[in-house]
């Protein structure tokens, strides 16, 4: 039963609106945001048709430290997922494109964000705060126009 639930939430997933976020860096007017090699451990790793997805979730703590900027007060999120491509046989980075992401906690709720284009990252913030298993899908299509697709299982201790 639960295969049958998460095979319809993928479903849903993909005949959902179609992807609309262009892989740019985004600018944040006069402040320098360094996403550049921030923390977090690989939460999940696969080659989907020749893209290796390296997908990391780091807490926006660990995230701000980062980028070595203080954590804004009003800040619901709780956790940054970040996801890097590189062509499977080259390595090459591959930074154009759209990602579209829809995280389903514990208690079935769901969020689902595009992912910005971020110095040779794609990434959104999510709350994540509840502990338990989250399942995260994610829907890309790079510069080839190719759509692909990537799932796993999160845990919040």
């Amino acid at each position: 039963m639960k295969k049958l639930a998460v095979i319809i939430a993928v479903a849903t997933f993909a005949l959902s609106a179609p992807l609309t976020v262009l892989a740019a860096d985004h600018g944040h007017g006069s402040m320098k945001m360094d996403h550049g090699k921030h923390g977090g451990d690989v939460a999940h790793e696969e080659v989907v048709d020749g893209v290796k997805a390296t997908f990391k979730v780091m807490s926006m703590k660990e995230h701000m430290k980062a980028m070595k900027m203080e954590m804004p007060k009003e800040m619901k999120e709780s956790h940054h997922v970040a996801v890097e491509f590189n062509d499977a046989k080259s390595g090459k980075a591959l930074t154009e494109g759209e990602v579209k992401v829809k995280v389903q906690g514990p208690d079935k709720s769901e969020q689902v964000k595009d992912l910005m284009g971020m110095q040779g990252h794609f990434g959104a913030d999510f709350d994540l705060a509840k502990k338990g298993k989250y399942g995260v899908m994610a829907k890309f299509k790079l510069a080839d126009g190719k759509v692909r697709s990537a799932k796993f299982w999160y845990v919040v201790k």
